[in-house]
């Protein structure tokens, strides 16, 4: 009969609360991860999780520098390819050090870990340095290259 009580409390006592704090650590890192997750993957998805700890966040191919002379590049178009990994991380585009906005000039592709800057109707104003920033989770690392666009001698 004394071995009654502790048996009891068992399932009443232990249980829930296991059952309730198994997941909260998990929860809270979810809850960390929205703010700056970008909205691209639901938080559910555990992959998202354990990449920001497993996958190291690099380019596995950096950008290369576009050299275009003016008379062949006016009214073309330039593209900036990266090879990201993982793909679950998140581009964004810089150039001369200011974020570019996605628009009818400059569109931007992601394809798995593929990722372009594609810049239409090149002008000689379009030269300059460009950067494409990587981010996952508190990560962050870049890789520039440059457009140049040689005037006509």
């Amino acid at each position: 009969s004394e071995a009654k009580p502790p048996k009891e409390e068992t399932p009443k006592g232990i249980s829930p609360v296991k059952a309730k704090k198994t997941p909260s650590p998990a929860d809270a890192e979810r809850r960390k991860l929205r703010p700056g997750s970008g909205g691209e993957k639901p938080p559910e998805e555990p992959p998202f999780t354990y990449q920001l700890k497993a996958v190291p966040l690099k380019f596995v191919k950096e950008m290369k520098d576009i050299v275009l002379t003016e008379a062949e590049s006016v009214g073309s178009s330039a593209i900036f390819e990266v090879l990201i990994s993982p793909s679950t991380a998140i581009t964004s585009w810089m150039k001369d050090g200011s974020n570019i906005r996605e628009s009818p000039k400059h569109r931007f592709i992601a394809d798995g870990k593929d990722r372009k800057l594609h810049i239409i109707d090149v002008q000689l104003s379009d030269a300059g340095e460009y950067t494409c920033v990587l981010r996952l989770g508190n990560k962050e690392k870049t890789s520039t290259a440059k457009l140049i666009v040689e005037g006509i001698p």
